[in-house]
């Protein structure tokens, strides 16, 4: 496996091009990566957009994870450009999740359970010629769909009201949209948000800064769902 230029770099993982076809995504902190290998074959099965998974080669490590190579700007590019809006974002965002959720869980015995993806925000998603590719499963579970948009529309809360961050007013304007139209879909309960404030105080790519705003992102939340 030839390792070509580096693409991009996350909170955790840099993803460096392999071809015209393939990239590598590989995790710098020791993750494991083998485990998101079974619930994107599913969700792929299942008609979910996620990238294809790539021959994994006998060199790969456990940090390492070869995808499809996917053309077209990120959501977060797309809204900050102005190409997308608040409207058509929360739209986007809400059908994303919507859709995730249709999916039986993989494992659980729990009837209710869904796969969940923990992580759905704008910077995760890929606007591709053919819609949106739901990137970043790091993070995936089983359980019950609304932690799932409680943790969406508290990572951009989160922004929303960090007075220090560039997308801070468009974030704002997103999660306003955003929040209404999850209510439609059994909303944003207050133990699940609860949860999600929770699991992102434990983050440990996240700054102290940044757990700081938490709890005001959370009281956000909660005012925007009308609770």
């Amino acid at each position: 496996m030839r390792i070509g230029r580096l693409l991009g770099s996350g909170r955790n993982a840099d993803v460096y091009e392999l071809d015209e076809a393939w990239v590598l995504r590989r995790y710098r902190d020791g993750m494991d990566a083998t485990r998101e290998l079974p619930v994107m074959s599913y969700l792929s099965a299942s008609g979910y957009p996620v990238p294809r998974l790539g021959p994994q080669p006998p060199s790969a490590g456990p940090g390492d994870l070869v995808l499809q190579r996917l053309q077209g700007p990120t959501m977060l590019e797309s809204l900050l450009s102005g190409a997308v809006g608040a409207e058509e974002g929360a739209d986007l965002l809400t059908g994303l999740l919507a859709e995730l959720h249709t999916v039986p869980a993989r494992l659980s015995p729990d009837p209710e359970d869904r796969v969940l993806h923990l992580n759905l925000h704008p910077d995760n998603v890929v606007m591709t010629a053919d819609g949106p590719v739901v990137i970043d499963w790091s993070n995936t579970e089983e359980g019950p769909p609304a932690l799932d948009r409680a943790m969406s529309a508290l990572i951009l809360a989160q922004v929303a009201v960090d007075p220090a961050h560039p997308a801070a007013d468009g974030a704002r304007e997103l999660v306003t949209v955003l929040v209404p139209r999850l209510a439609a879909d059994d909303g944003v309960p207050a133990r699940h948000l609860a949860d999600a404030a929770a699991r992102r105080t434990l983050n440990p790519t996240m700054t102290p800064a940044e757990k700081a705003l938490i709890g005001e992102a959370a009281a956000l939340v909660t005012a925007l769902a009308g609770r």
